[in-house]
């Protein structure tokens, strides 16, 4: 398959702590590639590369056959787009926000809006305020207005945690039929191991920074390689 992102000796550091080192990884095109592992392992420190908002400390990430480790082009940068665990929404409707980003891109908006606003079941809120309201509501906005500028990459940094039932169901559903529609893909950072069960192609396990391992869903979750695999796998504590 065709890579999207290829990592080689990637590490980030912070002074004297090395956050994330990771020795090789590729993420193919059109896949929803799972990110597990407990709180503090890189998972999001990784994120934060694939968008480019940060560079590595050394390594390389080649994006599409570009190695990009430092200044990236825009029009690179607005390949890949990032829905982060609490949503950073406008103090503006909801319809305002989801038309944030084509509005950036000097694009008209109208048609393209009310239909991710149909997909999303947020037409009847369009003109409500969208700092009031609930939590699922508001990721739902936030998804919204990445998928609405048709993303390459769409990267997902928790965003069902803390949702009721209802909403993960729903935000699962529409991130599934995008990949399946638009080729889109999907990088997602998961602490619910059900999740990345039900939506991935391929998971795999961060640990202290490092992957420990990375397989097709199936076989990382009934024939896991390495013993931690298999501990998460059970809902053991690994650290």
């Amino acid at each position: 398959m065709d890579a999207v992102y290829q990592l080689s000796d990637l590490r980030k550091e912070y002074g004297a702590r090395t956050i994330l080192d990771i020795a090789a990884l590729e993420i193919h095109a059109g896949e929803i590639f799972a990110l597990v592992g407990p709180s503090g392992a890189g998972k999001s420190t990784l994120l934060r590369l694939l968008n480019f908002l940060e560079p590595p400390s050394s390594g390389r990430i080649v994006y599409r056959a570009q190695t990009l480790n430092g200044n990236v082009p825009i029009e690179t940068r607005r390949q890949v787009t990032t829905v982060f665990q609490r949503p950073v929404l406008l103090r503006a409707t909801v319809r305002a926000n989801v038309a944030y980003g084509l509005a950036l891109r000097g694009e008209r908006a109208d048609r393209r809006v009310d239909e991710m606003l149909e997909r999303v079941g947020l037409q009847s809120l369009a003109h409500a305020f969208a700092h009031k309201l609930s939590g699922g509501e508001m990721q739902r906005v936030a998804l919204a207005r990445a998928l609405v500028i048709d993303p390459q990459v769409l990267l997902l940094d928790e965003p069902t945690a803390n949702l009721d039932p209802y909403n993960v169901g729903l935000i699962e559903q529409i991130v599934r039929e995008h990949n399946r529609a638009r080729g889109t893909t999907v990088v997602l950072i998961t602490h619910n191991v059900f999740q990345a069960k039900r939506l991935a192609n391929r998971v795999g396990l961060m640990l202290g920074g490092r992957l420990v391992e990375v397989q097709a869903t199936p076989a990382f979750f009934d024939a896991p390689r390495d013993p931690r695999t298999a501990a998460f796998v059970r809902g053991e504590m690994v650290y």
